[in-house]
């Protein structure tokens, strides 16, 4: 295991997937520092004054300031949401499939406001996360964390990476992850990364692996257990993630120094309907809307296809024995989806499994691209995969699988019918 304090401070230029890509964005959010308290990662000053009590005037009481901090906190976020779609906007153009996909998200969206409303309450107000810690000195290197009530012992960490077709990706995304895992006593950390027009995948792949480094390094500070970390993507989110310990595997098969974290310290990787072999789903995406130039413009150019798909690169043979070095990889995918068919999951695994790394495919039948990660959580009630999840995290620790068993149902957020609509009516 790694103890020194991580390399990821500073950008990694020691990338062998594509050229290094230097994207000027502006940073909207807190100064970099090594460690934020709730406090500083709020958006407020990590060091206050004292207050003198002026007679007749009662000073302001710490609750009202700790709730003007989670608003102003909540307005940043959405400024720099809404500065970076204008900017999006400013570059696709007009083009009807977009446009609507982006009206079928509007109003897929508010269906299910009524589950969103009460996650967002939950992500600014509870004091269970800890919003926008930062992990490197590029925009949008900040993660968040959801962290157990209970911190009696070292608990498991799931590093997440969040989709969001490589444009729209943001780490508040992964609240209702984090929230559910929290509740079965695990810490879910969800990083952040830089979206195209602010940086391409080369950016993305290095942002995620910073994140990971800092985990691995400093996670025992808030009551990780450093020695039970698991990594875990959805769609574009799976995609960049898989790239990021791959391209690690690649590094240490080959020696390379400046290691900051290994892939040694990741016990599972999990990863919810990714694509694995962009040279396979150019086409696909084309065809849905994220049209080809926008789509080889955020791959860095149709010859970096290849270099950014895990299922191409692992059999090549110059890449040694990095394979061997992969922990085992559980993907899970919906058969009804069509924004990444499960197809790309099957052939990852199975050339996975050819080369003799362990993975296993998991598909669920009838299951969309979002079922998984939003309508299923926002039904209540139980939760296929993400019972599993739970399972392989928390196996070997019988009084945690004790604990389990006896949770209660989980709450319904959003009503049946709303769900079934949003359904209907989905971009994804």
């Amino acid at each position: 295991m790694a103890s020194s304090p991580p390399a990821a401070h500073s950008p990694n230029r020691n990338r062998s997937f594509g050229t290094e890509t230097e994207m000027s964005g502006d940073n909207d959010l807190t100064d970099a520092k090594p460690l934020l308290s709730r406090d500083s990662s709020s958006g407020g000053s990590s060091k206050q004054m004292p207050r003198r009590r002026v007679s007749g005037k009662p000073a302001r009481p710490e609750r009202q300031q700790s709730f003007s901090r989670d608003i102003g906190h909540a307005a940043a976020e959405t400024f720099l949401l809404t500065r970076l779609t204008i900017t999006l906007l400013r570059f696709l153009g007009v083009g009807y499939r977009w446009i609507t996909r982006l009206a079928a998200l509007g109003f897929y969206a508010a269906l299910l406001m009524p589950g969103f409303l009460q996650v967002a309450y939950y992500y600014f107000f509870s004091s269970q996360v800890r919003r926008s810690i930062v992990y490197g000195d590029q925009p949008r290197n900040r993660l968040d964390l959801y962290l157990p009530k209970n911190l009696d012992g070292p608990k498991p960490v799931v590093a997440f990476v969040t989709g969001g077709a490589w444009i729209i990706g943001y780490k508040a995304w992964g609240c209702l992850l984090g929230q559910q895992l929290a509740e079965r006593d695990i810490i879910v950390a969800c990083i952040d990364y830089r979206n195209f027009p602010q940086g391409t995948i080369g950016d993305m792949v290095t942002d995620a692996s910073q994140g990971i480094s800092f985990i691995c390094n400093n996670i025992a500070e808030y009551g990780g257990d450093p020695n039970r970390i698991y990594l875990m993507g959805q769609s574009a989110g799976a995609h960049i993630s898989a790239c990021t310990l791959l391209e690690q595997a690649i590094r240490e098969a080959k020696g390379e120094e400046g290691i900051s974290w290994s892939v040694s310290q990741i016990k599972v990787y999990f990863g919810l309907s990714g694509g694995y072999n962009l040279c396979k789903l150019v086409d696909h995406f084309n065809n849905r809307g994220l049209y080809r130039a926008l789509f080889l413009s955020i791959m860095e150019g149709e010859e970096s296809l290849q270099l950014f798909s895990p299922e191409v690169r692992i059999q090549d043979l110059s890449i040694g024995n990095a394979v061997s070095l992969l922990p085992p990889i559980i993907l899970f995918h919906g058969t009804a989806d069509y924004s990444i068919p499960s197809s790309a999951s099957k052939d990852f695994a199975a050339a996975l499994q050819r080369l003799g790394a362990q993975a296993e495919l998991i598909l669920f039948d009838g299951k969309t691209h979002t079922d998984l990660f939003l309508q299923d959580p926002l039904r209540g009630g139980k939760d296929d995969m993400l019972d599993h999840m739970v399972a392989v995290i928390h196996a070997g620790d019988e009084e945690a699988l004790a604990k389990d068993a006896m949770a209660p149902p989980r709450r319904r957020l959003v009503p049946e019918l709303l769900l079934r609509m949003a359904s209907h009516i989905s971009p994804f």
